[in-house]
């Protein structure tokens, strides 16, 4: 995956350690065992070892799936994707503007030489 930074130098994206079909499960195995309280306590550390993903990463992923579903507050996926495209949009737009002032400064200061001449 390449993305482009604020330099516009091209950056290899880290390849993602965990296909989606591996994520999607551990955190549906890891909801409802939430759910349960009988096996609550530790499900996320249980369930992390026996599909082989950090304990952590699984928090992470519980945490956001909850965000997406309107269970718990914070920044849904979608709408930080769509945060993330407008800034890019903004950064893009406020560099075309510099060129584009740049540009306008130049012609003009051309303009005025040819006209004294």
């Amino acid at each position: 995956m390449e993305a482009l930074n604020s330099r516009r130098i091209r950056v290899m994206a880290a390849p993602k350690k965990y296909p989606d079909e591996l994520r999607e499960r551990a955190t549906r195995l890891a909801v409802e065992a939430r759910q349960d309280p009988a096996r609550k306590t530790g499900a996320l550390q249980r369930i992390g070892e026996q599909l082989g993903i950090n304990p952590e990463t699984l928090r992470g992923w519980v945490k956001q799936a909850e965000i997406d579903a309107g269970q718990a507050p914070g920044v849904r996926t979608a709408e930080a994707q769509q945060i993330k495209e407008l800034e890019a949009e903004v950064r893009e737009l406020r560099r075309a503007n510099e060129i584009l002032k740049t540009a306008s400064a130049f012609f003009a200061a051309a303009e005025l030489d040819r006209k004294l001449k």
